[in-house]
């Protein structure tokens, strides 16, 4: 039997993209293969993927990574969900929570029960009906327990870290397992005459990387996957007009347990704290805001003193019209472009590196494989990138021209279909691939107004009083967040950073 196994794997560009990729690549590939990482001190990373979804903690366990240990090496914090602040109308906020609101309770939805029970006056409003939220806005923390009885279950939690520590924290475990860094810029790159298949890299010092497999982990710049093969990409800025982002760190303000994203007049601003400091960025649009008007904003909306000048991103929203290529992968940003509005930077990375080996290739490159791997990147991207215009098409500003210009823009059909099914009977249609589950679409549709114009007519055939479990449910979140430990004096007795 003719051996087909790949036995050198190189990877292009390091960050959190290319380091996540070598570490994950050593865990699994235990023997027989040679991986090698180039990456160059000079060229540096985007370095803004600070805040993160709750399938993080998943990629770390399967590295084996022990999670204080992690948050210590990172400076990071906890992450209980996302507060959005004037996206729907200003002076309006609602919480996007990692976790479900409530407990099922009957057969009809317990979002169609609070729905009736608000209507009637006899319910608060639905973020305080989430153990997310009961925690977040005490500024409290502590992980879910295993005993679905207890309301403390209901919640999820992920991660604020520095995108630059992830790295060099997992260049040392990568490096520990045998991936080879090789320091430096490509000078040139070899295909193969007829296939066209990429054979080495040549750096500028004169060395020859060889390979069958490359990982184009090279960020926007996209070296292999664009500049080599030239791929072609598919661009959405017609539906998510924000191009540019201003990010800059400062010195640490409050520290809550989640992610802030305040809608201004021409785009939005993160924040995000870390033990040493805190991470914010202003994204926008091009079209209808000047760089010196959004630095501006940005720097006066900060809760401490700027650590550094605003640093200028420029970005085409969009994907890869193949992120695998003839033996090249594209993995991050040489992929496609999110802005970072629901913290899916590094989970698509993530993404990439699980359908790298669900589909790891053999030296035949089957044209099959390929081809799967290249629909379940493209139907998965497609999934997120409807769930972020959904923020902007449902807002009812009208004070500024972009906004004016989500609220009537036409969506995809994928998404509108959604929209219509919520805004008939508050019912919410999954997809194929769906990465945000029933409570994350839940919190966007009524935090941003779009409410159902009718009850779900099974909810008239019940006898299950809605808004008396509601209130007791509310209650014992609200008491069971007291008993929590602050945000602060968890981070200080299990992970505080050297």
């Amino acid at each position: 039997m003719t051996d087909k196994q790949i036995r050198r794997v190189v990877i292009l560009g390091g960050g959190s993209s290319g380091w996540m990729t070598a570490a994950a690549l050593a865990k699994s590939l235990q023997r027989d293969c040679q991986i090698t990482l180039v990456e160059s001190e000079e060229i540096g990373t985007i370095g803004v993927g600070e805040a993160t979804i709750p399938p993080i903690k998943l990629f770390n366990q399967m590295l084996g990574l022990d999670e204080n240990e992690f948050l210590r090496r990172t400076k990071g914090s906890l992450k209980l969900g996302i507060r959005f602040a004037n996206w729907g109308q200003q002076g309006h906020e609602y919480f996007h929570p990692f976790g479900t609101y409530g407990r099922p309770f009957d057969l009809v939805g317990v979002q169609h029960h609070w729905q009736r029970a608000h209507a009637a006056g006899r319910a608060q409003h639905l973020d305080e009906y989430c153990m997310a939220w009961a925690a977040a806005k005490q500024g409290r923390f502590a992980p879910p327990v295993a005993d679905p009885r207890n309301v403390l279950s209901t919640h999820d939690y992920a991660y604020h870290f520095d995108a630059g520590l992830y790295a060099r924290y997992l260049r040392e475990y990568s490096e520990a397992r045998g991936v080879r860094r090789v320091e430096g810029k490509v000078a040139t790159v070899q295909q193969h005459a007829s296939t066209g298949f990429v054979e080495s890299l040549t750096m500028e010092s004169g060395e020859v990387i060889a390979g069958e497999l490359f990982i184009d982990c090279s960020g926007m710049r996209a070296v292999l996957i664009e500049g080599t093969l030239r791929t072609g990409y598919e661009h959405w800025s017609h539906w998510l007009p924000c191009d540019r982002a201003l990010a800059v760190p400062c010195e640490t303000g409050s520290f809550n347990p989640y992610t802030l994203s305040t809608a201004h007049t021409a785009g939005w601003q993160w924040r995000i704290p870390l033990q040493h400091r805190t991470g914010n960025g202003h994204v926008y649009s091009s079209a209808f805001m000047g760089d010196d008007e959004a630095a501006q904003i940005l720097l006066n909306n900060l809760d401490g003193k700027a650590l550094a000048e605003p640093r200028l991103i420029k970005f085409a929203t969009g994907r890869r019209r193949q992120c695998w290529n003839k033996n090249v992968i594209a993995i991050g940003l040489s992929s496609g472009f999110l802005e970072p509005l629901e913290s899916t930077s590094l989970h698509l990375v993530q993404a990439g590196i699980s359908k790298l080996l669900a589909y790891f290739p053999d030296r035949d490159f089957d044209p099959l494989v390929t081809q799967e791997f290249n629909r379940v990147a493209a139907t998965e991207v497609e999934r997120i990138r409807d769930f972020i215009i959904l923020h902007y098409k449902l807002t009812t500003r009208a004070d500024s021209p972009m906004w004016r210009h989500c609220a009537q823009m036409a969506v995809p059909d994928t998404l509108q279909y959604k929209i219509d099914h919520f805004k008939r009977y508050g019912r919410l249609i999954p997809s194929d691939m769906d990465l945000f589950g029933n409570a994350s679409w839940l919190a966007v549709h009524m935090g941003q107004g779009n409410w159902p114009e009718r009850n779900d007519p099974l909810i008239d055939y019940r006898e299950v009083n809605g808004a008396e479990y509601l209130e007791k449910l509310r209650g014992a979140m609200a008491n069971a967040a007291l008993e929590l430990p602050g945000h602060r004096a968890y981070i200080e007795r299990h992970c505080k950073a050297a």
